[in-house]
């Protein structure tokens, strides 16, 4: 596990497609991708690289379950709106949140990935330690999953919406092995509100209560956070 301190999420993103440059040109050609205030300059770094991502698929982490595509709050309307408008890929895939089968969607989900083996792996971290919506207690050998989302990830979404009434209670995700199985792995974190998680993550026991611990035991996981994310963690 590699740790790199950006000074902010401007550099982060820059950082990262720097990272993202390298692994293509080992041959990467699949990029797992997620969504969140996390990314967003990544994305916004690579909108303006003049890396071509044409020939290249998309796999997304999660979905609201209950939006469709073209709601706003839908992860499909923000990659759209903050990458794929602007840079489309070959083909991107996400989970389908308005699925009438959630059962058969999230087993649809998963032959996805068995056909698109993810090279490079995108990831944010919430408060709780989830990964995706991995939320705690998430068996490390999940595979895709229709997921209720806790108190804790149901609030922090809020400010995405009007109301926290509005945050939808489910959401099909991609499992921790699913997430595990990505060759390569990068996963930011910003702000004092991640400190516990990333410490938890970096230097505390493998434990199912915080999913993000298990890239502990993954070969290539890269971390760029700032300061105040690595602000419990030992020189």
């Amino acid at each position: 596990m590699k740790i790199i301190q950006v000074a902010d999420q401007n550099e982060g993103g820059k950082v990262a497609v720097e990272i993202l440059r390298s692994k293509l040109a080992e041959g990467a050609k699949t990029l797992g991708l997620a969504t969140g205030s996390s990314p967003l300059s990544f994305y916004k770094e690579l909108i303006e690289s003049d890396i071509d991502l044409s020939d290249l698929v998309s796999v997304n982490l999660d979905e609201y379950v209950g939006l469709e595509a073209d709601d706003p709050q839908s992860y499909h309307y923000f990659m759209n709106a903050n990458l794929f408008s602007h840079k489309p890929f070959k083909k991107s895939f996400l989970p389908n949140g308005k699925a009438e089968d959630a059962e058969e969607e999230t087993a649809a989900y998963n032959r996805i990935l068995a056909e698109n083996p993810v090279d490079f792996q995108i990831l944010g971290i919430g408060t709780n330690g989830h990964i995706g919506f991995n939320e705690p207690g998430t068996s490390f050998d999940s595979q895709t999953h229709l997921v209720d989302l806790t108190p804790s990830t149901i609030e922090a979404n809020a400010r995405f919406f009007e109301t926290i009434d509005q945050v939808p209670t489910q959401a099909i995700s991609m499992g921790i092995a699913n997430i595990m199985a990505a060759k390569s792995i990068v996963l930011f974190a910003y702000g004092k509100g991640k400190a516990q998680a990333i410490a938890g993550t970096v230097a505390g026991p493998v434990t199912e209560e915080l999913p993000a611990s298990v890239l502990q035991g993954h070969e290539d996981v890269m971390i760029i956070a700032d300061a105040e994310a690595l602000s419990l963690l030992d020189n």
